[in-house]
């Protein structure tokens, strides 16, 4: 089977590592794109901030803020929107760069896959710790999503590893 695009044949356990990590990656690219959709959708409705913050992160609510400032509330509605954008693009351009590069068995494609979410997660995760903004109802379908996708980079590796060997 020819699997990367130098023509090589492909062993038959390279292959399938590079369809199941690429698929494991991909799934997990979904999942972003899902929390996104979770994450814009919730900024327009009554719960307005984020899944899993609630009173015990946050003590005012949606009615509040926008009591309280306006312009403050339009200001957080701008930025959620934004990071959702942000989010759910990440999520299409590495399951771009799963389904176009990783399963053909390209090295470049893994490197700019896991790249970019991993660059995401080191800005955004260590400002939910200190702030007490770390609960598993906010943070887990991503630490779920990037153990998956974690799973599927490192087969997908193995896979790419074997056709270099070979």
């Amino acid at each position: 089977m020819k699997t990367m695009t130098t023509d090589r044949a492909v062993p038959a356990a390279a292959d399938r590592d590079l369809r199941i990590g690429s698929w494991l990656m991909g799934a997990a690219a979904v999942g972003f794109i899902g929390y996104a959709l979770i994450f814009l959708i919730r900024n327009f409705t009554d719960s307005f901030l984020e899944l899993g913050i609630g009173p015990n992160e946050v003590n005012v609510g949606k009615e509040a803020i926008q009591n309280f400032s306006p312009s403050l509330f339009q200001y957080i509605s701008h930025l959620q929107i934004a990071v959702s954008g942000f989010i759910a693009a990440t999520g299409v351009a590495v399951l771009f760069l799963v389904a176009y590069g990783v399963r053909r068995g390209e090295a470049w494609a893994l490197v700019g896959a896991v790249t970019a979410p991993v660059l995401a997660l080191l800005i955004a995760l260590p400002a939910h710790y200190p702030n007490h903004f770390d609960t598993l109802g906010h943070l887990g379908l991503i630490y779920l999503a990037t153990l998956i996708f974690v799973a599927g980079a490192l087969v997908a590796l193995r896979g790419i590893l074997t056709v270099r060997k070979g």
